[in-house]
């Protein structure tokens, strides 16, 4: 080991070269004054494929990465997000994504009611489409209950779409659901290629909806009715255990093709709608919803909670909400609604 003395100066002393091309770091950031908007469509093992500069002649589909300065933000779909580097659209071209927009609306699910990993499904979304099957499946209640949960919770309005009403009447389903209003659409397979699809496209129209629904009850095969040019794999309902396979495995935005009559390159043909298709599941747990937040989904309600007591759950003895229904202030259907709500948060899944 070679030992310098006091009397050595600075041409004595090697210092080790930097690599080529390093720089110090630094907290500044870059700005990216020039980044271009974008949409994400889909993720896929870290690649995002975004729409750069949707709604015009010249949109394109651009696949990028993150970013360092994004750090852990998640990035997901539907997210508006601002974009650099090769925006060709080329094969083999990549682009960064450098700043996440602010989101309108989240949708949110654990994996378990005492899962704390709260995962993001969609964000941006309008509209939350509920595929529940009338039999072959049975339906769930339930697990449409915690869904209409996680709508209201992220602000978003819930439409029911019920399936294969050739196998099981609607009717029984749609009377436990009436006292909330919800907008429904009701399909059979036989008519799901014409007149079923045109049913749902009209509640889509001009909307970004997600649709969600347990695996088995159609929720693919009704998407590919509705945007036909972009064909997803189906499976079938065990015979045996009456479940479905997972066939969608990550979740994808599409648009709707234009309405009939609509000349191509308008603006109601560029932004017609879209649906943003989700991966089947079993479970939808709900640990990290807020009650108080649910409650914003019943406006006739809502008044009557002034009175109650600190961090009321609206489902105790000293809840105001019985003395406002009693006063004639709302109906009593619409009490017993939002406490089988919230109550979906505490039991299991099951129907």
């Amino acid at each position: 080991m070679r030992r310098y003395g006091k009397d050595a100066d600075e041409d004595d002393i090697r210092n080790r070269p930097s690599p080529k091309g390093s720089r110090p770091r630094t907290r500044i950031r870059p700005k990216h004054e020039d980044a271009d908007e974008a949409m994400i469509l889909t993720v896929d093992r870290g690649r995002l494929t975004c729409l750069v500069e949707a709604g015009t002649k010249r949109e394109r589909e651009v696949v990028a990465m993150k970013s360092r300065e994004l750090g852990r933000k998640g990035v997901v779909v539907g997210d508006i997000v601002n974009v650099v580097g090769d925006l060709s659209g080329e094969p083999d071209t990549l682009a960064r994504i450098v700043r996440v927009e602010e989101r309108s609306s989240v949708l949110r699910r654990t994996a378990d009611d005492d899962d704390p990993y709260e995962r993001i499904v969609v964000a941006n979304a309008h509209q939350l489409a509920i595929v529940t099957a009338l039999a072959d499946p049975e339906p769930r209640p339930r697990l449409i209950d915690r869904c209409l949960v996680a709508a209201y919770d992220a602000g978003m309005e819930p439409l029911l779409v019920l399936t294969k009403s050739d196998l099981a009447p609607a009717a029984p389903l749609l009377e436990t659901y009436a006292p909330l209003g919800i907008s429904y659409v009701v399909t059979r397979r036989d008519e799901l290629e014409t007149t079923g699809a045109e049913a749902v496209r009209e509640h889509l129209r001009g909307r970004s909806t997600v649709f969600i629904g347990h695996s088995g009850v159609g929720k693919t095969t009704l998407v590919n009715a509705l945007v036909p040019l972009h064909q997803r794999s189906t499976g079938v309902v065990n015979a045996v255990t009456g479940r479905g396979r997972h066939t969608t495995v990550s979740a994808l935005a599409l648009r709707l093709p234009p309405p009939p009559g609509v000349k191509p390159g308008s603006k109601k043909a560029l932004d017609p709608g879209w649906v943003i298709d989700t991966p089947g599941f079993r479970s939808f747990g709900l640990s990290h919803i807020d009650p108080s937040r649910v409650i914003h989904a019943f406006p006739d309600l809502e008044p009557g909670t002034v009175d109650c007591p600190r961090a009321c759950s609206h489902d105790e003895p000293d809840c105001a909400l019985d003395a406002w229904v009693e006063d004639g202030h709302a109906e009593q259907a619409r009490l017993y609604s939002l406490r089988r709500l919230l109550s979906s948060r505490e039991s299991s899944e099951g129907d």
